[in-house]
Protein backbone atom coordinates (compact mmCIF):
# COMPACT_ATOMS: atom_id res chain seq x y z
CA UNK A 1 0.00 0.00 0.00
CA UNK A 2 1.31 3.44 -0.92
CA UNK A 3 0.61 5.52 2.20
CA UNK A 4 0.91 8.88 0.43
CA UNK A 5 -1.63 7.85 -2.20
CA UNK A 6 -3.99 6.34 0.41
CA UNK A 7 -4.01 9.57 2.44
CA UNK A 8 -4.75 11.72 -0.60
CA UNK A 9 -7.31 9.23 -1.97
CA UNK A 10 -9.14 9.44 1.37
CA UNK A 11 -9.03 13.25 1.29
CA UNK A 12 -10.59 13.25 -2.19
CA UNK A 13 -13.17 10.60 -1.23
CA UNK A 14 -14.27 12.89 1.62
CA UNK A 15 -14.62 15.93 -0.66
CA UNK A 16 -11.53 17.74 0.62
CA UNK A 17 -10.82 20.11 -2.25
CA UNK A 18 -8.46 22.64 -0.61
CA UNK A 19 -5.17 21.69 1.03
CA UNK A 20 -2.47 23.94 2.36
CA UNK A 21 0.94 22.58 3.25
CA UNK A 22 4.04 23.67 5.12
CA UNK A 23 7.26 21.97 3.93
CA UNK A 24 8.23 18.83 5.83
CA UNK A 25 10.63 16.04 4.93
CA UNK A 26 8.42 13.32 6.47
CA UNK A 27 5.30 14.55 4.64
CA UNK A 28 7.04 15.28 1.32
CA UNK A 29 5.42 12.30 -0.46
CA UNK A 30 1.93 13.32 0.64
CA UNK A 31 2.59 16.92 -0.39
CA UNK A 32 3.81 15.77 -3.83
CA UNK A 33 0.68 13.59 -4.22
CA UNK A 34 -1.58 16.52 -3.25
CA UNK A 35 0.22 18.76 -5.73
CA UNK A 36 -0.47 16.50 -8.73
CA UNK A 37 -4.17 15.94 -8.00
CA UNK A 38 -6.43 18.00 -10.23
CA UNK A 39 -9.36 17.76 -7.79
CA UNK A 40 -7.39 19.42 -4.97
CA UNK A 41 -6.50 23.11 -4.92
CA UNK A 42 -3.06 23.17 -3.25
CA UNK A 43 -1.67 26.33 -1.71
CA UNK A 44 1.71 26.06 0.04
CA UNK A 45 2.02 28.18 3.21
CA UNK A 46 5.01 29.80 4.88
CA UNK A 47 3.69 29.19 8.39
CA UNK A 48 1.13 26.90 9.98
CA UNK A 49 -1.08 29.66 11.43
CA UNK A 50 -1.14 31.33 8.01
CA UNK A 51 -2.22 27.99 6.52
CA UNK A 52 -5.06 27.72 9.03
CA UNK A 53 -6.23 31.18 7.98
CA UNK A 54 -6.23 30.04 4.35
CA UNK A 55 -8.23 26.95 5.36
CA UNK A 56 -10.75 29.16 7.17
CA UNK A 57 -11.23 31.23 4.03
CA UNK A 58 -11.69 28.10 1.93
CA UNK A 59 -14.20 26.73 4.45
CA UNK A 60 -16.18 29.98 4.49
CA UNK A 61 -16.15 29.83 0.70
CA UNK A 62 -17.81 26.40 0.75
CA UNK A 63 -14.74 24.14 0.45
CA UNK A 64 -13.60 21.31 2.71
CA UNK A 65 -10.03 22.15 3.71
CA UNK A 66 -7.12 20.26 5.27
CA UNK A 67 -3.66 21.31 6.44
CA UNK A 68 -0.42 19.33 6.30
CA UNK A 69 2.17 20.54 8.81
CA UNK A 70 4.77 19.69 11.49
CA UNK A 71 4.07 19.46 15.21
CA UNK A 72 6.96 21.80 15.92
CA UNK A 73 4.70 24.76 15.10
CA UNK A 74 1.71 23.72 17.22
CA UNK A 75 2.63 26.48 19.66
CA UNK A 76 2.19 29.24 17.08
CA UNK A 77 -1.21 27.87 16.01
CA UNK A 78 -2.88 27.90 19.46
CA UNK A 79 -4.59 31.28 19.04
CA UNK A 80 -5.76 30.47 15.51
CA UNK A 81 -7.11 27.09 16.58
CA UNK A 82 -9.03 28.53 19.55
CA UNK A 83 -10.33 31.85 18.20
CA UNK A 84 -10.94 30.93 14.56
CA UNK A 85 -11.13 27.20 13.91
CA UNK A 86 -12.90 26.15 17.10
CA UNK A 87 -14.99 29.29 17.61
CA UNK A 88 -16.52 28.96 14.14
CA UNK A 89 -16.85 25.15 14.45
CA UNK A 90 -14.67 24.61 11.42
CA UNK A 91 -13.84 20.99 10.61
CA UNK A 92 -10.13 20.83 9.87
CA UNK A 93 -8.15 17.63 9.38
CA UNK A 94 -4.59 18.41 10.44
CA UNK A 95 -2.12 15.86 9.10
CA UNK A 96 0.88 16.47 11.32
CA UNK A 97 4.35 14.99 11.22
CA UNK A 98 5.08 14.11 14.83
CA UNK A 99 8.73 15.09 14.99
CA UNK A 100 10.68 14.17 18.11
CA UNK A 101 9.08 10.78 18.67
CA UNK A 102 10.54 7.27 18.28
CA UNK A 103 13.11 6.89 15.48
CA UNK A 104 13.64 10.67 15.32
CA UNK A 105 17.31 11.46 14.62
CA UNK A 106 17.21 15.19 15.49
CA UNK A 107 17.50 15.76 19.24
CA UNK A 108 16.08 19.30 19.27
CA UNK A 109 12.78 17.98 17.85
CA UNK A 110 12.13 16.04 21.08
CA UNK A 111 11.37 19.14 23.15
CA UNK A 112 8.24 20.04 21.16
CA UNK A 113 7.16 16.40 20.93
CA UNK A 114 6.81 16.19 24.70
CA UNK A 115 4.31 19.09 24.60
CA UNK A 116 2.35 18.30 21.41
CA UNK A 117 -0.29 15.93 22.77
CA UNK A 118 -0.76 17.99 25.96
CA UNK A 119 -1.37 21.19 23.95
CA UNK A 120 -3.89 19.45 21.70
CA UNK A 121 -5.59 17.91 24.75
CA UNK A 122 -5.77 21.32 26.45
CA UNK A 123 -7.67 22.58 23.39
CA UNK A 124 -9.91 19.47 23.43
CA UNK A 125 -8.85 18.58 19.89
CA UNK A 126 -9.37 14.89 19.10
CA UNK A 127 -5.94 13.44 18.39
CA UNK A 128 -4.93 10.22 16.64
CA UNK A 129 -1.36 8.90 16.59
CA UNK A 130 -0.28 6.89 13.54
CA UNK A 131 2.71 4.78 14.58
CA UNK A 132 2.30 1.70 12.33
CA UNK A 133 1.69 1.68 8.57
CA UNK A 134 -1.67 -0.07 9.06
CA UNK A 135 -2.88 2.85 11.18
CA UNK A 136 -3.57 4.70 7.92
CA UNK A 137 -6.58 2.42 7.43
CA UNK A 138 -8.41 4.57 10.03
CA UNK A 139 -7.82 7.81 8.13
CA UNK A 140 -11.09 7.66 6.16
CA UNK A 141 -13.09 7.22 9.40
CA UNK A 142 -11.21 10.09 11.04
CA UNK A 143 -12.08 12.36 8.12
CA UNK A 144 -15.74 11.35 8.31
CA UNK A 145 -15.66 12.11 12.06
CA UNK A 146 -14.15 15.58 11.69
CA UNK A 147 -16.73 16.63 9.09
CA UNK A 148 -19.60 15.10 11.09
CA UNK A 149 -18.76 16.93 14.31
CA UNK A 150 -17.35 20.16 12.81
CA UNK A 151 -14.13 20.04 14.80
CA UNK A 152 -10.44 20.23 14.03
CA UNK A 153 -8.79 16.82 14.35
CA UNK A 154 -5.07 16.11 14.66
CA UNK A 155 -3.51 13.07 13.00
CA UNK A 156 0.04 12.71 14.34
CA UNK A 157 2.29 10.68 12.05
CA UNK A 158 5.62 9.75 13.61
CA UNK A 159 8.91 8.66 12.05
CA UNK A 160 8.11 4.99 12.61
CA UNK A 161 4.91 5.37 10.58
CA UNK A 162 6.93 6.80 7.70
CA UNK A 163 9.58 4.09 7.97
CA UNK A 164 12.10 5.93 10.11
CA UNK A 165 15.31 7.51 8.89
CA UNK A 166 17.28 4.34 8.29
CA UNK A 167 19.62 2.82 10.85
CA UNK A 168 20.14 4.98 13.93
Amino acid sequence: MNIDKKIVDDLVANDVSFVTTVPCKQLAGVIEEVDVREDIFHIPSNKEDEGMGLCAGAFMGGKRPAIIMQNTAIGVTINTLATLTQFYRMPLPMIISYRGELREPVACQVEMAVHTKALLAQLNIPTYHFHWKDDVKEFDNILKYTFMCNKPVAILTDANFWGGYGDQ
